[in-house]
């Protein structure tokens, strides 16, 4: 039985929508940063922002290595800062979302953070508007400033908390919990464990054919949640 320490948690589509707002923040962000009006976009599902920005740039004909990500990551931040009304109106928490991280921050020796493809800032934020910030300790996350290859994010908030804690454990006892291909797929290949949901555009079928360990299609039964963590599923 693998006794999870540390628990990577995606944002988007698995504790939290926006509704629609993040799309219309990364827009007036691109013309911000670029001052081109963003006509195409890229497949933003998994990916982090720092590779949203080169593949948008690309397909705008434009040289990514031309465009600050700082800038883009700053006008990202402000633009949620100054619609946070708007986000809270029109978004939401996930159910079971908060019942989950309360639950496993009951659970010794385990720490819960944040491993997803938006900036840190815009990860607190997010996740502060909807109460789901308490049990997260953000310092050891792994966000897109981090790299634009999403395993990276994985093993750098591995190796925060470590440093953190000044403990020594491998990257299995670490389970990711995310709901794209993508959040799998980094996972595997950091060599995390990894628990889908389908709570977003992936079904469980499609999750476990990227190669999550389990899956489920929501956080409300906090019941089997917890179970299937606390047991431990297997790494592969």
């Amino acid at each position: 039985m693998t006794v999870y320490r540390l628990v990577l948690w995606d944002v988007d589509h698995t504790l939290i929508v926006s509704g629609g707002l993040g799309g219309e923040i990364s827009r007036a962000a691109f013309l911000k940063v670029t001052g081109v009006r963003q006509v195409y976009t890229p497949d933003v599902s998994g990916r982090t922002e720092r590779a949203i920005l080169a593949e948008s740039c690309r397909l705008h004909s434009l040289d990514p290595d031309d465009y600050s990500f700082g800038d883009y990551a700053d006008a990202l931040a402000e633009g949620y800062l100054t619609r946070l009304a708007e986000l809270r109106e029109r978004g939401h928490a996930l159910p079971g979302a908060a019942t989950a991280l309360e639950a496993l921050a009951k659970v010794d020796g385990l720490r819960q953070t944040v491993v997803s493809g938006n900036v840190r800032r815009v990860a607190e934020t997010k996740l502060a508007v909807f109460g789901l910030d308490r049990h997260l300790d953000f310092g050891i996350g792994g966000y897109a400033e981090d790299s634009d290859v999403r395993a990276d994010l994985v093993r750098a908030a591995h190796r925060r908390a470590l440093d953190a804690d000044g403990l020594d454990y491998g990257i299995g006892e670490v389970l990711v919990i995310g709901d794209t291909p993508g959040d799998v797929d980094a996972a595997r290949t950091a060599g995390a464990a990894v628990l889908g949901l389908s709570t977003g555009r992936s079904s469980g079928l499609d999750l476990l054919a990227a190669g999550a360990d389990a899956t489920l299609t929501t956080l409300a039964d906090t019941e089997t949640f917890l179970a299937l963590v606390a047991d431990g599923i297997s790494a592969r």
